[in-house]
């Protein structure tokens, strides 16, 4: 299906299910020019009031649809929240969206508002939140280099790889993601840096699932140096 045809069955979905409605973006693998089979159509709504804020799975015209309404105030709370864990979703599906409706201006001003939120990124790191970073890759290291059960050998390994992308991440003040945005967000480290961390880090999880974590180790160990490297004895949180 063309977009022109996902943007109006989506803008229909909301028209029907959302008379009241203030603004609607949809976002996601469709407008990006990404969609699988299995994608979803991600479409964020504005009302001016009860019953939102709440999301909603359902299936329309065929279409898996997410729906995540809110009011401002909750848009607003949610984009802190967003920035407090480094992982901007709404801001996303709003900036990166097709406006769908916008009743009042909202869905314009909106969506440049994220968008200067997510150009800004999550801020500097403070020296705290670092350390914790670094104290859990090294013990994610420490714990991979003796385990031999091949299936807690995998477990590890997926976190090893996840705290050391978050790592590198939060070093060059980078937003974070989970699954495919985390890749994304690592690639776009990587082509701003002219670095392959993507591919070495791929590579290294690999070789660990197979019960090889040397090079995991080596990658993981090079992210930590430029952190002030490995940290557990000493390391102390008050309260």
């Amino acid at each position: 299906m063309e977009l022109d045809e996902v943007v109006a069955t989506a803008k229909a979905l909301v028209t029907d299910r959302f008379p009241e409605a203030r603004a609607a973006w949809l976002a996601g693998s469709v407008v990006a020019g990404e969609a699988t089979p299995t994608s979803d159509l991600d479409i964020t709504v504005l009302l001016p009031g009860p019953p939102a804020p709440f999301r909603e799975s359902l299936v329309h015209d065929g279409w898996p649809v997410e729906l995540f309404v809110h009011t401002r105030e909750s848009v607003s709370r949610w984009i802190e929240k967003d920035l407090g864990r480094r992982r901007p979703t709404l801001a996303r599906l709003i900036s990166s969206g097709v406006v769908l409706l916008d009743a009042d201006g909202a869905g314009v001003a909106l969506a440049e508002e994220c968008a200067m939120i997510l150009a800004a990124g999550p801020g500097p790191v403070s020296d705290a939140d670092r350390d914790a970073l670094r104290y859990a890759l090294t013990d994610l290291l420490d714990d991979l280099a003796d385990v031999t059960d091949p299936v807690t050998v995998a477990a590890l390994a997926y976190a090893t790889w996840e705290q050391a992308i978050k790592l590198l991440l939060t070093l060059d003040g980078r937003w974070w993601g989970t699954g495919k945005w985390l890749v994304r967000e690592l690639r776009e480290y990587d082509a701003t840096h002219g670095t392959s961390y993507a591919l070495r880090l791929h590579a290294a999880l690999v070789s660990a699932v197979e019960r090889d974590p040397v090079l995991l180790t080596v990658v993981a160990e090079e992210i930590l140096e430029a952190a002030g490297g490995r940290l557990w004895a000493g390391y102390r949180v008050e309260g």
